[in-house]
């Protein structure tokens, strides 16, 4: 199977498990909440491996990542949730609404599985 269609197939595998990681729920705050978000942020990793792969890729998405965990403590994605629009309250639920230490390490581990994987 060529490398490009694996990468793809990967990564819909990811974004199937990750949607639903957050449907069914399990009662393990380790995989209701910090499976979601590792699984999120080994999909960026993807992404920016498909767009663009180097050796600095997963340092890339863990920027990404942690800037949109930093744009939380804005509050401008909480006042979003607000909305009357479902279009603004959905891009608000993808950012997340608060900040968490727990979410940069679920990340990180999303990301060093993701790269440990990429590279097999």
């Amino acid at each position: 199977m060529p490398s490009r269609t694996r990468e793809l197939l990967v990564l819909a595998a990811t974004i199937a498990t990750g949607i639903l990681s957050r449907v069914v729920h399990t009662g393990l705050p380790i995989i209701d909440k910090y499976l979601g978000d590792a699984l999120y942020a080994a999909m960026v990793y993807q992404f920016l491996r498909l767009w663009s792969p180097s050796a600095r890729t997963a340092w890339v998405a863990m920027a990404v990542m942690t800037a949109i965990e930093l744009f939380q403590l804005t509050l401008i994605p909480a006042h979003m949730m607000g909305s009357g629009s479902l279009a603004v309250r959905t891009v608000a639920r993808l950012l997340g609404t608060q900040f968490s230490f727990h979410d940069l390490a679920a990340y990180a581990v999303g990301i060093y599985t993701a790269s440990r994987l990429a590279s097999l």
